[in-house]
């Protein structure tokens, strides 16, 4: 606790702290909450930032402090109340700096939102919330004037996890190649339209945004009524094609299933938890899309079950060095059921597509 303390004393804004206790169960960063002894003052959440993952923290908070910046600045023009409870506000150190380094970890704090909840659960409700909220969400950053770096470089570059792909065939490093040859053969024979984005991107067809780049629905935080109040866990906030977030978001949300399900029959795309999200996001992102990116929303479903099929695939054959398993074959059992949820998404794309067409006129 006392060095907690010593740490929680950086930040000056925050007043006599009463006790700091953990806080969720983030599978990234270590999270707690400072509750302060004045009823009438904030309480404050404390991170201690992975810098295993996040390996630029400078960069990082850079990023956040210009998109919560520029949100807020959005939030106030259209003359929107309760601000605070809308956006993040990361306090400052002694220092003037968004984070503060102990000499062995690095730390920020931002302003605890009270009366808030994240959901876990994705019904259609909250499926038309969460696609209604990203696009406005990357509708407010369309204009950002500041630049910003990736924060884990070439996280969702589909020629990039190809590559590795390829790495780990020819080392063959746990002799494991021939079991998965098949699946290696079947992922390479559409490995080129699946990297249709990046060639895209070259040939100045395609734009990046600023996109959040983990979409889930317990990546935003809900009022008391179930109104969204605002995006958080921003650290993965960075350039991207707007592919990344429409399309992560249903790899996970439309599996019927465990993305280790193990019977794949049990696996396949829910197109009804495809169609209230596609319609949030059409309602806020419209606005600022291009075509290109409108017409290429349903090859973004594709492509996200098929670029983990090929992330698992990788670190199977690489003898399990990425990802943690629970048993010897997991990743194997996981690149299967991604693979089939690849299939299924890419066989829903005509009906992905009649239903847009009914959205768009």
């Amino acid at each position: 606790m006392a060095a907690l303390d010593a740490i929680v004393a950086q930040f000056p804004e925050i007043g006599k702290v009463a006790r700091i206790i953990p806080l969720g169960a983030g599978l990234i960063n270590q999270t707690l909450k400072v509750e302060t002894e004045d009823p009438a003052a904030p309480d404050y959440i404390l991170q201690c930032i992975n810098n295993a993952v996040f390996q630029d923290v400078d960069m990082l908070q850079h990023n956040i402090e210009c998109v919560t910046r520029h949100i807020r600045k959005k939030l106030e023009a259209r003359g929107e109340t309760d601000i605070d409870r809308k956006v993040l506000r990361f306090l400052p150190t002694k220092e003037g700096k968004t984070y503060y380094f102990d000499g062995e970890k690095y730390w920020r704090v931002s302003v605890f939102i009270p009366r808030s909840q994240t959901l876990e659960a994705v019904t259609p409700e909250s499926s038309y919330l969460v696609g209604l909220k990203f696009g406005e969400f990357e509708a407010m950053l369309a204009d950002i004037p500041e630049k910003l770096g990736e924060t884990i470089p070439d996280f969702h570059n589909m020629e990039f996890r190809l590559k590795q792909l390829r790495e780990a065939v020819a080392a063959n490093a746990a002799g494991r190649l021939e079991k998965v040859q098949g699946l290696v053969d079947a992922i390479e024979k559409d490995a080129k339209e699946m990297c249709c984005a990046e060639e895209l991107y070259r040939q100045g067809k395609l734009p990046k945004r600023i996109c959040h780049c983990d979409t889930k629905v317990s990546n935003m935080l809900f009022d008391e009524k179930g109104e969204v109040l605002c995006v958080i866990d921003l650290d993965t906030v960075m350039p991207s094609f707007v592919f990344s977030d429409f399309g992560d978001f249903l790899r996970s949300a439309a599996n019927t299933s465990a993305e280790d399900e193990p019977d794949l029959n049990k696996v396949h795309f829910n197109i009804e938890v495809f169609k209230p999200f596609v319609k949030g996001y059409l309602e806020s992102a419209s606005s600022f899309l291009t075509p290109i990116e409108i017409e290429m929303l349903p090859y973004a479903v594709t492509l996200f079950p098929y670029m983990q099929a090929v992330r698992f695939l990788a670190d199977y054959i690489n003898g399990d060095t990425y990802y943690q398993i629970r048993y010897p074959e997991h990743n194997y059992v996981r690149t299967l059921a991604q693979y089939r949820l690849y299939e299924e998404a890419k066989a829903a794309v005509p009906a992905m597509k009649e239903y847009m067409q009914t959205l768009l006129g």
